[in-house]
């Protein structure tokens, strides 16, 4: 290597890890305070950034049920970017953790970001006769209602949204960042092996609709609900499954049936393995133990069932019980706090 060469790989070296310094001082310190469910989801987040530091709440209860609650270090907080980690799994605990979502904005905090993985009305989003109500809408009538900060408009991240047209719910009070839990499921079939047998499997025209183009790179087969009687019975739509690993994907999974009659007509057209993947496994009523391998001898249904930890009551419930692989939104989030 000559000397020119030499000093300008120099130069560019150094010009390298200047812009990579500058970028990390360019970093905002983000306080993130979180809801008791989501505790392990926000020391995992806080572990991927050193611009996360965590805030605590004290979550207590007056003796008629009502929130006690507590907002630590309010004082501090003030001047600085603030979020909060939140998890609606139940009517119980909304109105609590909503008290705490209204008055952090107005704790003279530089910004405020609402991240709420599973925003969970989103499938009842539309009504098909008068007197049906449409609680999507009302859940995001309540989140557009968060004061303004002093930064401006609540930022509010919600992942893989039941459906699209959802996004025009939220008023302009709020600016809505609709994320996805697909590129760990691509990083996930990408350690797979043979992964060239991979097929991304659609349970319906709407799955299908919303993640196809997320996940091109893979061939297609898409699935459909016809209606025989009184029944609703899975069809192979289109697309050819024989002889490989099919993973079926979806943004939500509640009782599983629908999947598991998907896994049953791909299996019957030859596929050798039928995987699945939800952003979100609400699993009422512990509906996942009908996925679970039960060590009983017999080839099982599902070779892996992954989900995200947006839904954490399921993640502790599951533990790590076969088929299931929890891909971990952390990562993601703490980008999504720097946006």
């Amino acid at each position: 290597m000559s000397e020119n060469a030499a000093n300008n790989k120099s130069i560019m070296e150094t010009k390298i890890c200047k812009d990579a310094i500058v970028s990390e001082l360019q970093k905002k310190k983000v306080h993130l305070f979180y809801c008791l469910e989501c505790e392990e989801l926000a020391r995992n987040i806080a572990s991927e950034s050193d611009h996360i530091t965590l805030q605590s709440i004290n979550w207590r209860s007056f003796a008629d049920g009502f929130p006690n609650l507590f907002i630590n270090n309010a004082h501090g907080i003030r001047g600085q970017h603030v979020a909060f980690l939140a998890s609606f799994s139940s009517p119980a605990v909304i109105f609590e953790q909503i008290s705490v979502i209204y008055l952090l904005p107005r704790l003279f905090v530089a910004s405020f970001t609402l991240v709420l993985p599973f925003f969970p009305t989103g499938s009842f989003e539309r009504m098909e006769e008068e007197g049906e109500v449409a609680t999507a809408v009302t859940m995001a009538r309540i989140v557009s209602n968060i004061p303004i900060s002093r930064g401006g408009p609540t930022s509010v991240i919600i992942y893989d949204i039941h459906a699209l047209q959802e996004r025009f719910y939220f008023a302009d009070q709020v600016l809505p960042l609709f994320e996805t839990g697909i590129p760990l499921l691509t990083k996930r079939l990408q350690q797979l092996p043979e992964t060239e047998k991979v097929i991304v499997a659609f349970p319906d025209d709407g799955a299908w609709k919303r993640f196809h183009k997320l996940l091109d790179q893979y061939p297609t087969v898409v699935c459909t609900k016809v209606r025989e009687g009184d029944k609703r019975i899975v069809r192979l739509k289109e697309g050819n499954p024989a002889g490989c690993h099919v993973v079926i994907v979806d943004d939500l999974v509640q009782s599983g049936g629908t999947l598991i009659e998907c896994q049953k007509v791909l299996a019957a057209h030859g596929a050798t393995k039928v995987s699945a993947y939800v952003t979100h496994g609400v699993f009422p009523k512990s509906s996942w133990e009908r996925f679970t391998h039960k060590n009983n001898g017999l080839e099982e249904a599902f070779a892996y069932f992954w989900i995200t930890d947006s839904c954490p009551q399921t993640v502790k419930a599951i533990g790590n019980k076969a088929p299931f692989e929890v891909l971990s939104l952390a990562g993601s989030i703490a980008d999504a706090l720097q946006i």
